[in-house]
């Protein structure tokens, strides 16, 4: 477990300062984006957003346990993950660098398409670290090995467990699947408790610990839910043979709700206040969401933007999403747009200096992206 920042010394994680990326999906060359602390990504249906964070998703899994023959099973095979198939793209690139307190981690890797299983295995798979200062370029310490699982998740240079780390707990948030057998809906492991899962399965048992042994964080979630659900009362939660099942009441009756009479929206709610107050702790280094905004009222968006600049300041924050209101709680210097053509996508910030004037002209930025100003629109 991390130890905790003294009062006095204010120190930022690991971040992820920019990516390149060769035939994953519709990603067929992304070079050298620069990603912000936090990071909005708009676009149209289809325009690529949600393959950026899967490229994450993927990554994670290579580094969590050398688990990415299972991410590719898992996503229809290793077919589907190159440009236009492997017959077009046999092979993907990559490139990161991470920046940390002192300096920058990088880290490539190069998957290729094996017909036999129809699966990716690693070709190339390389790391370096430079200092801030350091003038010369560093040389890449190369893996004399190469299999269908990343080596790096057993180095033990200080430098490749860094990026391991980084990576291994990196987490993608997405909580649509609200169906009458989503997880979210079942009774859960009271145990597991600390940290919120992807689908916020184990939303019950979170709460409950926070109900028991951080009641300050408890009461700022119940708020910030009748801030937005005026009839919430309180959730009514108890380990029952282990279990945790998500119930709550009413604020002006007695009976309680089930998570099966309790709206998409609303449990998506849950989820995002729950996972936005946990303690720094209890959360990743750097955090993706896919559309936080479905389901969402227009007064809970902003509030969720909010939360969201706010975790920013400790926590790197990658959004995607479809809202014009949440679009229109963050800066130029936020927004990354996502555009197609001919299936190929291209990703892009929004230079201050270009649009300054439409916005001085009391133009919103969804203005910009609606009117198609910014593309990504259509």
């Amino acid at each position: 477990m991390k130890t905790r920042t003294p009062p006095n010394k204010i120190t930022m994680p690991s971040r992820i300062k920019n990516v390149s990326i060769a035939g994953f999906r519709s990603l067929a060359m992304i070079e050298h984006l620069e990603l912000p602390q936090l990071a909005v990504l708009i676009g149209a249906n289809g325009a690529g957003k949600s393959n950026f964070i899967q490229f994450f998703d993927m990554l994670s899994w290579m580094l969590r346990g050398q688990n990415l023959q299972e991410f590719i099973l898992r996503q229809g095979g290793g077919d589907d993950q190159l440009f236009m198939g492997a017959r077009q793209t046999p092979r993907m690139n990559a490139e990161l660098r991470i920046q940390t307190q002192h300096g920058f981690n990088d880290y490539r890797f190069t998957l290729v398409h094996l017909s036999a299983g129809d699966t990716l295995m690693l070709a190339d798979e390389a790391f370096r670290f430079a200092k801030f200062d350091q003038k010369q370029q560093t040389s890449w310490t190369q893996f004399a090995s190469v299999g269908k699982e990343a080596q790096l998740v057993a180095a033990a240079d200080p430098a490749a467990r860094l990026v391991v780390d980084l990576f291994k707990h990196c987490a993608i948030y997405q909580f649509h699947n609200t169906s009458a057998h989503a997880y979210i809906r079942q009774p859960w492991d009271a145990e597991d408790n600390v940290w919120l899962r992807s689908d916020g399965a184990n939303l019950a048992s979170i709460l409950l610990r926070l109900q028991e042994h951080d009641i300050h964080r408890y009461k700022m979630i119940v708020r910030q839910i009748t801030r937005v659900l005026p009839t919430f009362g309180n959730f009514a939660l108890q380990s029952v043979f282990g279990k945790v099942a998500l119930r709550w009441r009413g604020k002006y009756a007695d009976k309680t709700f089930g998570s099966h009479l309790t709206s998409d929206g609303s449990l998506r709610l849950f989820c995002l206040l729950t996972l936005l107050n946990l303690s720094p702790l209890a959360l990743p280094d750097v955090l993706f969401f896919d559309e936080p905004e479905l389901g969402l009222h227009p007064h809970a968006i902003t509030l969720v933007a909010a939360m969201l600049k706010k975790l920013a300041q400790t926590r790197q924050v990658v959004i995607a999403t479809q809202s014009p209101y949440m679009v229109n709680c963050f800066d130029l210097e936020n927004i990354i747009v996502a555009t197609t053509q001919d299936g190929t996508t291209s990703l892009h910030d929004m230079p201050r200096a270009q649009y300054q004037e439409w916005l001085d002209d009391d133009y919103l930025l969804s203005d910009l992206w609606l009117k198609n100003v910014v593309g990504g629109a259509q």
